[in-house]
């Protein structure tokens, strides 16, 4: 008789123990698909959404194991949903046919100029760089840069440096002219149009500020609301930078909804992260992307470790169409 009470207590203590489990992941999990950006503490739950889908058939799997047939398949069900938005990122799409210049844009966060310029510049030259958008660029850092040769290897520049972490910039292996694409931002974020040979495209080095900051997220909200659409009237347009954003928030959603495709998607790199580079705590996310018009077919994209910044960079290869 004790022990037939001690195997029912145990069993509904593991019960209780998967039950609480479940809740736990189908709260995460339906913040990301009811789009909930509401809170830091919500941003940072969705920027977690493909370790929430791995835990979910993990626990899905142990809950039908134990025979808890009600919070296997449920929790199952809602996994096997994230599974279909998280998945694809690791297939490369078909690439469509697209005839016209082959270009490289990288992208680099420089953690407020700590960044080695050296490495920068090494990576422009190894990757044949066209065009490198940059993000908390400091005065010191372009001295750095003039040092460590970036002039000789792209010699057209349109930066916004200041102290701190709100400088951004964009040089160029052609010349180019600065656009204005976004309304005013918490950080500034550098646009210009580069003049290739053939077609021209726009380029937006994008930075919204983080969203777990203590005031909450509204200003990363707004500044990711005024990210440009794409617009089939002008040159193709290119957003490269350091979003703080992965493509569960809402705002990139709403940017690939609208004609843009995320890079490392198109390739099935769509889950090499980003930040914390050489850290495993927090969890490593993918915020840094280049999103490109869906018209452009990409070729390529890597991320590059830079000494120096919490940010690996990223290059994507990809073709402007011509018009």
């Amino acid at each position: 008789m004790v022990d037939t009470v001690g195997r029912r207590t145990r069993r509904g203590g593991v019960t209780f123990l998967l039950v609480v489990a479940a809740v736990g992941f189908s709260g995460a999990a339906f913040v990301r698909l009811l789009g909930v950006d509401g809170t830091r503490h919500m941003v940072a739950t969705t920027a977690l959404t493909p370790y929430w889908t791995a835990a979910g058939v993990l626990l899905g799997a142990v809950a039908l194991l134990l025979r808890r047939w009600g919070v296997g398949v449920v929790v199952l069900l809602v996994a096997l949903v994230l599974v279909s938005a998280v998945a694809p990122r690791v297939f490369p799409d078909s690439r469509p046919v697209g005839v016209g210049r082959s270009v490289v844009v990288m992208s680099a966060n420089l953690l407020v100029g700590k960044a080695v310029a050296e490495d920068v510049v090494a990576a422009v030259r190894e990757h044949r760089v066209d065009v490198l958008a940059l993000q908390e660029l400091t005065p010191a850092m372009v001295a750095d840069f003039e040092r460590a040769g970036l002039g000789r290897e792209l010699p057209h520049r349109h930066f916004l440096d200041e102290p701190g972490g709100s400088g951004s910039g964009i040089a160029s292996r052609w010349p180019l002219s600065p656009r204005v694409l976004t309304p005013p931002s918490t950080l500034r974020q550098a646009g210009a149009l580069v003049d290739l040979p053939g077609d021209d495209v726009e380029v937006l080095s994008v930075h919204p500020l983080p969203p777990v900051v203590d005031a909450g997220p509204e200003d990363w909200q707004r500044d990711l609301g005024g990210l440009p659409e794409r617009d089939l009237d002008a040159p193709v347009r290119v957003l490269a930078g350091d979003f703080n954003a992965t493509l569960d928030h809402v705002g990139v959603r709403r940017l690939l909804n609208g004609g843009y495709v995320d890079a490392a998607d198109q390739v099935g790199a769509g889950l090499a992260p980003t930040w914390p580079a050489g850290a495993l705590w927090p969890p490593p996310v993918v915020i840094d992307h280049v999103l490109v018009d869906n018209r452009c077919p990409v070729d390529s994209f890597a991320v590059v470790d830079i000494s120096g910044t919490d940010h690996r960079a990223v290059v994507s290869r990809f073709v402007v169409p011509t018009r």
